[in-house]
């Protein structure tokens, strides 16, 4: 799909080539508009949960704004470390930063109905998580062998399973609506259904940048019906100041042990996501592996670019896969291209104005798109998981680690009598999940025989590589 405007095929290999301007310069907006939606959703969720956000007629309403105008602001910031670095930070690789599903089933728990105040405890985990996910750089390439395909297929699908509720809840009405008229109402539907049925049909039907935008697009159409239905309200827009800076320790910092430890367990995660990004990039633009150096730069910046986001109110920030994508689709390598990107992200985070008029997003058009945003991250996590040589042994792995992590994420009622911190740790079943699966790769090499799987199989089994014997052991 490259254009030979451009430059040839030799200088749209090379990170360090510099397209004519008046070419960068949509290429780069190209690459936020693909993110766009990712990158600030996450905001929305949290301060949801934390009771200030959508439908809850909280005063606090404008920290909403706030935390959205940081998102826009740090993933610029975090994906300028990858592009120009820093010293031994940034791979210095047309990489888009922006924030991380990941850490959301993690941070519902910390913030549920604690309104504003809580979001302190999240920016402590956030900068020492960050912290840790920056010191992973050192040895990264030496610890990926303990999350194979297995684990990272399995922690994948279970963050999808963990938000799937969540747009279902946001396409209804939101969790204000709970138990009204309005909940699940026709109308509400209508709004969010607009959204999915845009989204699909740009997906299937469209090509290019239509089909990578497919999500945005159906907003905005979702957000014009909703217009036109009079469901959207503009108040906050005037009263948003046209201009304003990020803030030091705007929503203050708390250290949370249980914060702390679901963070750094995450990062471990997001950061073996970062190189398989890292791999992506050069594999599909430049046609080469990632070298240590890259990789260990990009860890750093994912780090460095998380701590920095947690000091100034924003969440985790990690590699965006769907630019990784968007790269091999253009063709075009250019690291100036992504920093240009950037700095359109960091002037969008300046002006509160953008942030309000998100804001005014009805919460059912953005139903519409979380759905079919997180029910592609499970998709993900299934497409990791075709990786898997589906011997007994990974299917018992596998099997036990979801059932466990899965059900306490749909109970989470049977943990009322651990400890606090404990508590918080298990109830989205991600980090649970992670352990066991970790642990049992670890520690069993051996392969199951049919006679340990079949009378706990009920009568199922796999057709795929799990049903022949296999010799090698992942």
């Amino acid at each position: 799909m490259s254009d030979a405007t451009l430059g040839t095929p030799e200088q749209l290999r090379d990170p360090n080539y510099t397209p004519p301007i008046l070419k960068a310069v949509p290429l780069g907006i190209q690459h936020v508009l693909a993110m766009f939606v990712s990158n600030v959703t996450p905001a929305i969720i949290v301060c949801g949960a934390a009771g200030f956000g959508f439908g809850s007629n909280s005063p606090d309403f404008p920290q909403m704004i706030y935390m959205i105008q940081m998102s826009m602001f740090f993933a610029g910031v975090a994906t300028l470390f990858q592009t120009i670095g820093l010293g031994p930070v940034g791979a210095r690789l047309p990489i888009v930063q922006g924030t991380s599903f990941a850490f959301i089933p993690i941070m519902i728990p910390l913030v549920v109905g604690k309104g504003v105040d809580a979001i302190a405890v999240l920016m402590g985990g956030i900068v020492v998580g960050g912290l840790f996910h920056a010191s992973l750089g050192l040895f990264i390439g030496r610890i990926r062998f303990a999350l194979p395909p297995l684990v990272t297929g399995l922690v994948v699908t279970m963050i999808g399973l963990a938000l799937v509720k969540v747009g279902v809840q946001y396409a209804a009405g939101g969790v204000p609506a709970i138990g009204t008229e309005e909940y699940g109402s026709g109308l509400n539907w209508l709004m969010a259904g607009t959204v999915i049925v845009v989204t699909l049909g740009l997906k299937f039907f469209a090509r290019g940048m239509l089909s990578v935008s497919a999500v945005l697009i159906g907003l905005l159409v979702g957000y014009v019906v909703a217009f036109a239905l009079g469901q959207v309200n503009l108040g906050n827009v005037g009263r948003a100041a046209p201009f304003a800076m990020p803030n030091p320790f705007h929503f203050g910092i708390e250290f949370s042990f249980a914060a702390i430890i679901g963070f750094c367990a995450m990062s471990f995660v997001s950061a073996v996501e970062t190189v398989g990004d890292v791999s992506g990039i050069t594999k599909g633009g430049a046609g080469r592996e990632a070298t240590d150096k890259e990789i260990q730069g990009a860890t750093f910046a994912d780090g460095l670019g998380t701590a920095v986001s947690g000091v100034f109110g924003a969440l985790p920030n990690t590699s965006f896969s769907q630019n990784v994508g968007l790269i091999a689709m253009t063709g075009v390598m250019s690291r100036t291209v992504v920093t240009i990107g950037a700095l359109f992200l960091i002037i969008c985070g300046l002006i509160p104005k953008i942030g309000a008029v998100i804001s005014s997003v009805p919460i059912e058009v953005l139903g519409g798109g979380v759905i079919v945003m997180f029910g592609m991250v499970v998709a993900a996590g299934v497409s990791m998981l075709s990786d898997v040589t589906w011997n007994r042994r990974n299917m018992v792995i596998f099997a036990i680690s979801l059932s466990l992590g899965l059900g306490l994420q749909l109970e989470p009622g049977t943990l009322q009598h651990l400890p606090g911190t404990f508590k918080v740790l298990a109830t989205s079943g991600i980090l649970p999940a992670a352990i066991i699966a970790i642990v049992l790769n670890l520690v069993l090499r051996e392969e199951l025989s049919d006679e340990a799987t079949e009378e706990v199989s009920g009568g199922m089994a796999g057709h795929g590589l799990g049903s022949i014997e296999q010799s090698d052991h992942v």
